[in-house]
């Protein structure tokens, strides 16, 4: 009777005090979930991006390293490692997937069937075939399109009105790239022929072939150049400002990265919110919504951007009518 009192006692006193609760009880505690962040781009060039990412997981309720983990998995401008990072995080099986821009995020879909998908996409991403509709995504992703590649027709007209006097226009593209430069392309070519301008179009997939495309603008000099839209090129904008300059020929990019590195004039959705939307995207999805339910966000955040420092080295005088509008100019 008395050894039946005592081992009551002992199991009361047990319940009661946290530091003798049994490993088997700690071990069913619930795991830290896992995001996996798949990116073609390298991490120098990225944190003001990834700044507003947390920004809106905490907007959602998780913060890195407190009650998430991130894997990362850059590409380093490797397109063709994509597929092998994203098959790495699915062995990892993380709870979610991030992938940033069109390449990524095709690897990414490639990937899984099962594994939750957060895109963010600069070209519609059904298009693309990541989703069945913007609205009804209908799969395992969804996420946000800012909308870069749509907007190449109006940077093409913001080109013409900064530059009124240009008739040749080159284009550059990266067709490694090859659904971006092929939407970017059939946009600038599309507004070219309405405003009556002839275009020329350059390939560069690497640093040495960006320098010898500006070697071809200093011969042949066009009156402006459109810089495409892509992961390579934003990962290039300090090595395009500075040619750009260098060759004093006008250039229009497609964020405010560019004219922040010393390039001209920007046009393009905040990318900024759309990572701090992909971030909210990815809690909500931690919290238990299904990607299926949660209809493709469309950026609805323009910025123009102008560098008048810029302008002035190129002895440009940028019209009032675009300062009027411009979101920003720097200084």
């Amino acid at each position: 009777m008395q050894r039946r009192k005592l081992l009551a006692m002992l199991g009361a006193a047990t319940a009661a005090s946290p530091m003798l609760w049994p490993l088997a009880a700690r071990a069913q505690q619930r795991p830290m979930p896992v995001i996996g962040f798949l990116n073609s781009q390298s991490p120098d060039a990225y944190a003001d991006r990834l700044r507003t990412f947390r920004q809106g997981l905490k907007a959602a309720g998780f913060v890195e390293g407190e009650n998430v983990a991130i894997e990362y998995r850059w590409a380093e401008n490797q397109i063709e490692r994509l597929p092998e990072l994203a098959a790495d995080l699915v062995r990892r099986r993380v709870s979610v997937m991030v992938s940033v821009g069109s390449p990524a995020s095709a690897a990414a879909v490639k990937s899984t069937k099962t594994i939750p998908i957060v895109f963010t996409v600069p070209e519609d991403p059904v298009r693309l075939g990541l989703v069945a509709s913007l609205a009804r995504p209908g799969g395992n992703a969804t996420g946000v399109n800012f909308f870069a590649v749509e907007l190449a027709a109006k940077r093409m007209e913001l080109l013409r009105e900064l530059v009124p006097a240009a008739t040749r226009i080159a284009v550059l593209l990266n067709p490694a790239e090859d659904t971006i430069a092929a939407a970017n392309l059939r946009e600038a070519e599309m507004a070219a022929r309405a405003m009556g301008l002839q275009i020329r179009v350059l390939n560069a997939s690497s640093s040495g072939e960006i320098d010898a495309a500006f070697a071809t603008f200093a011969q042949s000099r066009p009156d402006a150049i459109f810089i495409s839209s892509g992961p390579f090129f934003t990962n290039r904008r300090v090595q395009l400002a500075h040619q750009a300059t260098r060759h004093a020929i006008p250039a229009i990019h497609a964020s405010r990265e560019y004219a922040e590195a010393g390039g001209l004039m920007s046009y393009g959705a905040s990318t900024g919110d759309a990572h701090r939307q992909a971030g909210v995207y990815a809690g909500r999805i931690l919290k238990g919504a299904k990607p299926a339910d949660l209809p493709v966000v469309q950026a609805s955040k323009f910025e123009l951007v102008i560098n008048a420092q810029t302008a002035r080295m190129l002895g440009l005088t940028v019209p009032h009518k675009l300062l009027a509008v411009a979101d920003e100019v720097i200084e």
